[in-house]
């Protein structure tokens, strides 16, 4: 299914609009989609121009982004390239899940297909990467690489200063080793309320569990949005769903 259609389909607050395409007997297809002023979560938090990301808003756009996605995967969809540039924000600083160039629509009662690996390299699952064999548990890894980048602001390619290691391993490794202030962006934990120094452990927790390898491991969409949630009313502990 393209991406017109996946988004001719589907609509959803957290979702960007589709409003019309260009017609068949254009030489070049083009989609006009809403325009959403505040640019990308990548730019919030890795450019130096941009202010920083108070923590109760970076904490409602992981909210809002897992919201979006538990929606695709309730509709059958893998989004396949979940990444912070294609994270949008609006001028309210609401999010827009965009680009869906890579995603794929299941068959009803599959729970995966096989592919040939696409997306962004840092945020890919390693077993879909190994595989070629695409679930909704491959976004569920790149959504808890995007928790890694909103925690940290550090970006998801390689870190600087370790020996070749992406975000996810870097993030991983540092919480093993009971390191996880080394990751966390600094702006919180110089001065910040033990309140938001306990969410942030929370997101860190549960991010962990979203990147872990054999996929099997990990929670859905929707066990994560509810942990999501839980932490943002002070609930904290990953949420476990039967």
């Amino acid at each position: 299914m393209k991406e017109s259609d996946i988004l001719g389909l589907l609509h959803h607050q957290n979702l960007v609009s589709l409003y019309g395409r260009t017609s068949r007997h254009c030489k070049k297809h083009m989609l006009v989609y809403e325009y959403i002023s505040n640019g990308t979560l990548s730019k919030h938090l890795h450019e130096s121009s941009s202010d920083k990301l108070p923590w109760q808003t970076r904490l409602n756009i992981a909210i809002e982004t897992a919201t979006a996605l538990v929606f695709l995967h309730d509709s059958s969809v893998i989004h396949r390239d979940v990444k912070g540039s294609n994270i949008l924000l609006d001028e309210n600083f609401t999010v827009k899940v965009a680009d869906f160039g890579f995603s794929r629509s299941l068959p009803d009662h599959v729970t995966h297909v096989t592919t040939i690996p696409v997306g962004t390299r840092a945020y890919i699952d390693p077993d879909y990467y190994t595989s070629g064999r695409v679930s909704n548990k491959s976004d569920v890894y790149s959504f808890g690489v995007v928790l890694f980048e909103l925690i940290s602001s550090i970006h998801p390619s390689l870190v600087a200063g370790t020996d070749n290691e992406t975000l996810a391993q870097f993030a991983k490794r540092k919480i093993l080793n009971n390191e996880l202030n080394e990751i966390v962006d600094q702006s919180f934990s110089c001065g910040s309320d033990d309140n938001i120094l306990d969410m942030i452990s929370a997101v860190a927790e549960l991010a962990f569990q979203c990147v872990q390898c054999p996929k099997e491991f990990r929670p859905s969409m929707k066990q994560v949005l509810e942990t999501l949630e839980g932490i943002s009313k002070g609930k904290w502990g990953f949420n476990q769903m039967t």
